[in-house]
């Protein structure tokens, strides 16, 4: 199966990331956004940052979550490569607890790819068949 992939959008990006499971999903999801930044396979794992987020729907935790990655990619001047994500169902909708771990920008180590200005609600989507697809745009 395969982790993510990428359609067109004009001016934007958008992907779908794919998991057995919504918490390798959302992983996955992380991994192709830093992937529109720059080549994930060189980004050493060398710095850890965890957080929590609650939001009322699975569609809104997406959104949320990728919000919650780039703002660490820019106030802390990182990019990530590798995802942790462990999802639980809760009375006010759903609960999110990650660690993502990469390290600080080096763009004369990291290949430069496209600037995420945003990510956008338009066609958010969160779907189960046989297992789980995530599809997101992102505005460059």
């Amino acid at each position: 199966m395969k982790r993510f992939e990428y359609f067109d959008v004009t001016a934007d990006i958008g992907f779908i990331a794919y998991g057995n499971t919504l918490n390798e999903a959302f992983e996955n999801a992380g991994l192709a956004i830093f992937n529109i930044i720059s080549d994930t396979s060189g980004i050493d794992s060398k710095i850890a940052k965890s957080f929590e987020i609650t939001s009322e729907d699975e569609v809104s935790l997406l959104y949320d979550y990728l919000e919650e990655l780039l703002f660490y990619h820019e106030i802390d001047f990182m990019l990530f490569s590798d995802f942790s994500v462990n999802i639980s169902k809760t009375d006010k909708g759903y609960n999110l607890k990650a660690t993502i771990n990469g390290e600080a920008i080096d763009w004369d180590k990291h290949e430069r790819k496209s600037e995420i200005k945003a990510i956008t609600f338009h066609m958010m989507d969160v779907k189960k068949t046989e297992h789980y697809e995530l599809r997101a745009i992102v505005d460059l």
